[in-house]
């Protein structure tokens, strides 16, 4: 007999979907790939000049996709990388790559403190302390090689 989710647990990742696919429209409409966005989103929250792994881990995205997708930002002239220890790389934005975020990472981030703001305060910190909670007991599930 198949295993059928919980309703909660249903619900919370057909949730999580939707927000996906708010996140992935939202990229189509921009007319750029959602590893894109994603990289534009990390330099905006991490910093200009933060790490190529950095932004893997803000975007939870393979190294192999972030790296194929600076290299072609930085062909595009979007992105300029400078060499750190060992071998890190330091991404930064060129004049057009911070133009680029101007107008359309910054509108998004916008939306997204508008949307928060909407909430009380004491929602927004319950929603983000258990989203964390849920992800943390998710993941140890999943180590421990549940489901098999």
């Amino acid at each position: 007999m198949t295993m059928r989710p919980l309703p909660k647990q249903n619900e919370l990742n057909r949730l999580n979907k939707a927000i996906a696919e708010l996140y992935h429209d939202l990229c189509v409409r921009l007319g750029i790939s959602d590893s894109v966005f994603d990289i534009f989103y990390a330099i905006a929250a991490l910093g200009d000049g933060c790490c190529q792994k950095d932004i893997c881990d803000y975007a939870f995205t393979s190294k192999q996709t972030i790296h194929s997708a600076i290299h072609k930002l930085e062909k595009e002239g979007m992105l300029r990388l400078s060499p750190g220890k060992g071998r890190e790389m330091h991404i930064y934005l060129t004049a057009a790559g911070e133009q680029f975020t101007r107008e359309k990472i910054d509108p998004v981030i916008a939306g997204e403190n508008e949307a928060l703001s909407q909430m009380p305060s004491d929602e927004t910190d319950q929603l983000l302390l258990l989203t964390e909670k849920y992800a943390s007991c998710l993941r140890g599930q999943l180590q421990k090689g549940k489901p098999v």
